[in-house]
């Protein structure tokens, strides 16, 4: 098949790429800085030559967007919004007017569209939305908009021959450098892989071959179409997800951090707090559902995976 991935050279789009392309597939990434054979030059803006690669694709995976990576200020939220809304919007336009139009568009979209909460996890059908929190920075309901905006631009787009599908992604964690698991991994192997903030906060995650493999199950499924959640079944809370990661690694101890130790932690890395102290307890619904069977259910054993991976040849 014929895979187009606009915005596929970060590390989802890299995770994919690989997998997808070991799988026998002909994978196209578009991307404003193209250096290797596939990669195809796009603005994420504007309709160009680029389109052609969408017209008689047979996925379209958009993963386009400024990183979330970064402090948030008010000149970077606004780019993480006007950047996503804008590449959603020109692949509908490409897809809308492709001669043959693929038959998936997969959109990546997150799993921060839903609420701030502990007392319950949140699927498809039954999770709250954030954005009306109380107790949290007001800035967080910022990162809220700009998940549904980023969702309604696909929703609204007329391409009535393609089935859309948004991915509410958790944290995808593989082994590759510069990705979550290995900042993660990092902090854990200083000793600074502690609770934050208390860490009674959920995590969620997915494993990086989960993810491929649940893109390819989505891929295939015409009766699924919306947003799908892409997070391991078991979120766990912020202090059990780093011990579990010590202990994996082999590190005894971390060092707790209180939340403006955080705020300091994060200030330095460029980043900011509402990735480490934003509660996401989210769950796949619609994939379990629809019968994906999850490879790495339990952190723990996906833990131990990716470390394996890290410590021997890499994505073995």
């Amino acid at each position: 098949m014929k895979i187009v991935i606009p915005g596929g050279t970060g590390q989802v789009g890299t995770i994919l790429n690989r997998a997808l392309t070991a799988a026998g597939h002909d994978v196209v990434v578009l991307t404003r800085r193209p250096a290797r054979d596939r990669e195809v030059r796009w603005d994420g803006e504007t309709l160009g030559p680029w389109a052609e690669e969408i017209d008689g694709a047979d996925i379209v995976i958009n993963l386009a967007g400024r990183s979330v990576n970064c402090r948030y200020t008010a000149a970077n939220l606004r780019a993480m919004m006007d950047s996503r809304v804008r590449s959603a919007r020109v692949v509908g336009e490409a897809i809308a007017a492709a001669v043959r139009p693929p038959r998936v568009w997969l959109q990546m979209s997150t799993a921060t569209v839903y609420s701030h909460r502990f007392d319950a996890p949140n699927d498809e059908a039954t999770g709250v939305l954030g954005g009306t929190e109380v107790d949290v920075p007001g800035y967080w309901a910022y990162s809220v908009e700009i998940a549904k905006a980023w969702e309604r631009v696909q929703e609204r787009a007329e391409t009535p021959y393609t089935r859309k599908v948004a991915m509410r992604a958790a944290m995808v964690m593989s082994p590759d450098r510069g990705g979550v698991f290995d900042v993660l991994l990092r902090l854990a192997r200083l000793g600074l892989g502690g609770p934050v903030a208390g860490g009674a906060q959920y995590v969620s995650w997915i494993h990086d071959r989960d993810f491929v493999r649940a893109v390819e199950f989505v891929a295939e499924r015409d009766d699924l179409a919306g947003p799908v959640n892409f997070a391991a079944p078991v979120p766990v809370p912020q202090r059990t997800f780093m011990r579990v990661l010590r202990t994996a690694w082999g590190v005894p101890v971390g060092l707790p951090a209180t939340k403006w130790v955080a705020e300091l932690g994060a200030f330095a890395l460029r980043s900011d707090t509402e990735l480490l102290l934003k509660s996401r307890r989210v769950v796949p619904g619609r994939l379990l559902e629809a019968g994906f069977a999850f490879d790495y259910a339990q952190w723990p054993e996906a833990a131990d995976d990716l470390v394996r991976r890290v410590r021997g040849p890499r994505n073995r």
